[in-house]
């Protein structure tokens, strides 16, 4: 997202940018572009459902290659959407693109845009923390928060989003694309190319004041004259988009303030109604005005712990206890745009269009998230319907334990009661957890419901291969199974929206181990080889198979049962099973979020 065309116009006019030895600083990372960068760039798997263990292996040798350099990251992640929905044209047009690529990465096309796996950004996150490095989710978008800190600490922001090239920042931008952290071992410093405002408005000879109504001009995020009916006539040399930018920044040359510049544009738009200028005028000043940096909110929160207040417009949707772990990232962004919006816009996943979406299976999960954050009132939902964009309206659940909860009062809820919440909608009982280790319950709990809720039902062989691939990796090439791919798309968007709800409900169960969670290679060739009449025991060390014998039986186990328990044996079972002692403290840890 940003500018379109942009990011390439500077790379074609490269002495723009400086040469710099990077180290020995604060940096602030905009953690939505890092992530997908480094997975991207690093040609991890996007077909067959993700490479995890290989993502964190990778974001670790990042962060050591900084340390290594005296470099310290401060990331800063997105929050949720905007409440006027400025972007929202944008980011249907974004979601349209995806649904289409996804669909011909199912046929093995290669495609210009990248499908990130579900849980990589939930994994990026708990990797950051466990290495410790400072993270944080803005209240919304992240990236005026980025650009203000960056600015308030007077350190470089690093990202490939082209909205900071227009933002006015003193230390300026180290563009991800030529950041070389890979040799920082060799060299004690990052080779890298820094760009500031400054250099750009000086070589094309404007004012920086007028970079944002460049910006607005050229089209950004929140305004596009074509969307509007409207063009700019300027005089190109070439008829290309470079072209285009090149003529638009020779005529801002003549104007000291951007308001000025905004209003002279209106006579390059040709014949329109007045009622057309205000609208244009009104919308070009809200796209310029997103590059007008407010104080930062997260300063304090990185060096003193000091948590921001919640946006005047947003202080009557969520309670007081929701701001810490909604800013140190352990509830994911989606739950404050169900508050904000009522709406929820689902990923994509790499699946044909002529199957069915593979979000739909966990929709009785998110059902129940809805109903702990808005009681009856109906979700939007936005996925897949077939390769196009839908909406469908979505009513919550707000029957049995989670019923008897209280947003605002969800933090001070007794533990088997919120234990209660995952087994009654994941369909089993706590007894299930016998034997199983903590961090494998709420895996479990998932798996038994993928098996009773996918369509259609997962063959014995899906179920061996799963639990195969959690208890011993080996290196695979299969071919892609359409089918097997459609199943295993149903189990992570279960995954991924049983941890979300486990997350709101403060983790009484605590969270699976992300960086083996899933390899998809790994867990279709699993699916050939039990097809071809392998044995499991014939692929698993001696240790491993007693894991996987034991998970086995206790899904199977599971899948026939219902939870019709009273509360009171609930209760019996978890005392059984000592979980307020075992798992008190697993449970209130920070095991991450989206």
């Amino acid at each position: 997202m940003g500018i379109q065309g942009l990011t390439s116009f500077i790379k074609a006019n490269s002495h723009i940018y400086r040469d710099v030895q990077f180290r020995d600083s604060r940096l602030v990372v905009d953690g939505r572009n890092l992530p997908f960068h480094l997975y991207c760039s690093a040609s991890l798997e996007q077909t067959y459902g993700g490479d995890y263990a290989a993502f964190a292996d990778l974001i670790e040798r990042f962060v050591k290659a900084l340390r290594g350099c005296g470099i310290q990251p401060y990331v800063v992640l997105d929050g949720g959407d905007d409440h006027t929905d400025k972007k929202l044209e944008t980011k249907k047009q974004r979601a349209e693109a995806l649904i289409q690529a996804a669909h011909e990465k199912s046929l093995g096309k290669q495609t210009k845009e990248n499908i990130l796996p579900l849980m990589c950004i939930s994994l990026f996150r708990r990797t950051l923390v466990r290495l410790e490095v400072p993270v944080a989710l803005s209240f919304s978008e992240a990236d005026q928060e980025v650009a203000a800190l960056a600015s308030e600490w007077q350190c470089p922001v690093l990202s490939k989003d082209s909205d900071f090239y227009i933002f006015d920042l003193p230390a300026g931008l180290l563009p991800i694309p030529h950041f070389q952290w890979e040799v920082a071992a060799q060299r004690g410093y990052v080779p890298c190319k820094k760009y500031t405002a400054s250099s750009f408005c000086s070589f094309y000879n404007i004012q920086r004041r007028v970079l944002p109504a460049f910006a607005a001009l050229a089209g950004n995020d929140y305004v596009k004259l074509r969307d509007m009916g409207v063009t700019l006539h300027v005089r190109a040399h070439e008829k290309t988009r470079s072209g285009y930018l090149e003529a638009l920044l020779r005529w801002l040359r003549g104007f000291q303030e951007p308001q000025e510049a905004l209003v002279a544009s209106l006579r390059l738009m040709g014949e329109v109604s007045r009622q057309k200028e205000a609208e244009v005028l009104q919308r070009l000043s809200v796209g310029m005005e997103e590059y007008q940096l407010p104080p930062s909110a997260l300063g304090r929160f990185f060096t003193d712990g000091t948590v921001p207040p919640f946006p005047p417009e947003d202080q009557a949707l969520v309670p007081d206890w929701f701001r810490l772990p909604f800013t140190e990232g352990r509830l994911n962004k989606a739950i404050l745009n169900v508050l904000r919006l009522r709406r929820v816009r689902l990923p994509a996943v790499v699946e044909h269009k002529d199957l069915p979406s593979s979000h739909l299976t966990s929709r009785p999960i998110r059902q129940v998230m809805y109903g702990l954050l808005l009681g009856e009132e109906e979700v939007e939902e936005n996925d897949r319907e077939g390769l196009l964009l839908a909406s469908f309206k979505v009513r919550p659940v707000c029957r049995g334990a989670a019923g008897q909860l209280s947003l605002d009062s969800l933090d001070k809820a007794e533990l088997s009661q919120r234990v209660r919440v995952l087994t009654e909608v994941l369909e089993v009982v706590p007894s299930c957890f016998q034997g199983v280790e903590p961090h494998l319950r709420l895996l479990v709990a998932v798996i038994c419901y993928w098996m009773q809720n996918a369509s259609p039902t997962p063959h014995q062989h899906l179920l061996q291969a799963l639990l195969l691939g959690l208890v011993e990796n080996t290196d695979a090439t299969p071919s892609l199974d359409q089918d097997v791919a459609h199943a295993f798309n149903q189990w992570q968007s279960c995954v991924m929206f049983s941890m979300q709800l486990n997350q709101l409900l403060g983790v009484p169960l605590p969270e699976p181990q992300g960086t083996w969670l899933y390899e998809g290679k790994l867990f279709h060739q699993l699916v050939h080889s039990l097809r071809r009449g392998m044995q499991p025991e014939r692929l698993l060390t001696p240790s491993s198979l007693e894991l996987y014998r034991t998970l086995l039986a206790t899904v199977q186990q599971a899948r026939h049962r219902r939870t019709t328990h009273s509360l009171e044996d609930l209760t019996a079972n978890l005392e059984q099973l000592h979980l307020p002692d075992e798992d008190k403290e697993a449970a209130t840890a920070d095991q991450g979020g989206d």
